[in-house]
């Protein structure tokens, strides 16, 4: 029978894992929402008002999946992990009250002005609205990524006589060493999902319409931040796995395959079948002395393996290894699709390559599944501890009998895929609909006046503020 333990920690990797797509994609929406608004405001162009318009419903139903799922995560904290929690708190809670207090306020108090606010509070009032939800949703992202990277380089603290880890210096637990390259990786990663769900909308109503003017503006757009931040992700990819390296080495051990010690320079395995119970990778693909170019920048520096370290400390390594693997895998794929997309511009083709729009289209949901598996590596890859090298798994979780965890796992399971499986099919359903609306050349008032701008004795000023559906 399957004990407690492996039930709650499965409980949490179902539950974190609907509740991080969505965050994920919120805060990268919020701030192309942003950019959208500002560009109708800058140009006067219609289209970018409509695509303002046919992304805010998005918006508004991916935000609130996000915060009812997230709901759930603080819920588990105190059913299935109260000695983590006991811990832990004095640390990690007022951090959570800091989530909320100035990220979730800023979004929740701006984001009705944001939806519904446009005819009514003037455009530049709403634009700080939206302007301030996006800054908000940045915020979220930087204390829940405080907390998490403390778990993995925890500093600042002290242990009480009741075992308790507690602040002694709230900076150094901030900013612990993880957290400004896990933040850096993470946004990215945000604004990298965002784009690439957008560029897949836009491929796919350029596939039917080439002439739709959104559908051409949102792919245009996304393929620019797929070809500008995929090698800078690269990059910030790149350092963060240098600081993991002197900080969790067992990890990259585990990331990388490397059951054994090579003092003189470790190769990259491309592929392979990671056996834990003989420490090896089985049918290995791989290449000599890279993986000390990359971690080491030399060649034949030497890394330690697995053999190094006891068989309790190790993480999972079949896991880890294959969702470090298909991460970077997706991850060059996007930069590949960005200087795809670069090349079809010089040739003045961006809109006419239609297997690049397919290829586009393909990549729509590649940034949550690079995003999952970036997060099973960073929480799988800690184990077998809650917080690096402190404190156990094991003893964090609560003394709950396996049935009890197990009815709450099916509950959620049959919870989740219900009203979360609706809200996707929804999500998708509005993605489906082609963004139209009023264009250039509306009328003799032209497109500035089209959009509001102008009194509204012009033209009848609710026009272009109707959703383009």
């Amino acid at each position: 029978m399957i004990d407690a333990l492996v039930l709650a920690r499965a409980q949490f990797a179902f539950t974190i894992s609907f509740h991080i797509i969505f965050p994920a994609f919120s805060v990268g929406l919020a701030s192309y929402l942003a950019v959208l608004e500002a560009q109708w405001l800058r140009t006067g162009r219609v289209v970018y008002l409509n695509l303002f318009q046919y992304w805010l419903k998005i918006f508004a139903v991916a935000f609130g999946a996000g915060v009812v799922s997230g709901l759930v995560m603080a819920y588990q904290f105190g059913s299935n992990w109260s000695v983590f929690a006991d811990k832990t708190g004095p640390v990690l809670g007022p951090l959570m009250a800091y989530e909320v207090m100035s990220a979730f306020f800023l979004e929740a108090g701006f984001l009705g002005v944001m939806l519904f606010g446009l005819k009514r509070v003037g455009r530049t009032l709403h634009f700080l609205a939206t302007a301030a939800v996006a800054i908000g949703t940045f915020a979220s992202a930087f204390w829940i990524l405080s907390v998490n990277s403390w778990m993995q380089t925890p500093a600042g603290y002290a242990i009480n006589a009741q075992g308790q880890f507690v602040p002694v210096d709230w900076l150094k637990v901030i900013f612990n060493p993880s957290f400004p390259y896990r933040l850096v990786h993470m946004v990215l990663a945000a604004y990298l999902t965002t784009a690439f769900v957008v560029g897949a909308v836009g491929a796919f109503h350029l596939l039917k319409d080439k002439a739709n003017k959104g559908a051409r503006t949102m792919f245009s757009m996304a393929m620019w931040m797929a070809t500008i931040v995929a090698p800078i992700q690269i990059l910030a990819g790149d350092q963060h796995g240098l600081n993991t390296l002197e900080h969790q080495p067992v990890k990259i051990m585990a990331m990388e395959g490397h059951f054994q010690s090579h003092p003189h320079g470790a190769p990259l395995i491309l592929f392979g079948l990671p056996n834990q119970a003989k420490g090896v990778v089985d049918d290995a693909i791989e290449i000599p002395r890279l993986s000390s170019l990359v971690l080491r920048h030399d060649l034949n520096a030497g890394l330690r393996g697995l053999d190094s370290v006891p068989r309790a400390e190790w993480p999972y390594v079949p896991l880890v290894f294959w969702a470090f693997h298909i991460m970077v895998g997706i991850g060059l794929l996007m930069a590949l699709l960005g200087a795809l997309t670069l090349l079809a511009r010089l040739r003045g083709r961006l809109y006419d390559w239609r297997w690049l729009q397919r290829f586009a289209l393909v990549m729509g949901p590649a940034g949550f599944v690079a995003v999952l598996a970036g997060w099973i590596v960073t929480e799988c890859g800690r184990q077998p501890y809650t917080v690096y090298g402190l404190l156990r798994t094991a003893p964090s979780a609560s003394p709950l009998e396996a049935p009890a965890v197990a009815a709450s796992l099916a509950a959620f399971a049959v919870v989740y895929f219900t009203v979360f499986g609706s809200g996707v099919f929804y999500l998708l359903r509005l993605m489906s609909q082609p963004p139209h609306g009023f264009e250039e050349g509306l009328d003799e008032h032209g497109p500035i006046r089209a959009a509001g701008i102008t009194p509204a004795a012009a033209i009848d000023p609710d026009r272009t503020l109707h959703s383009p559906h």
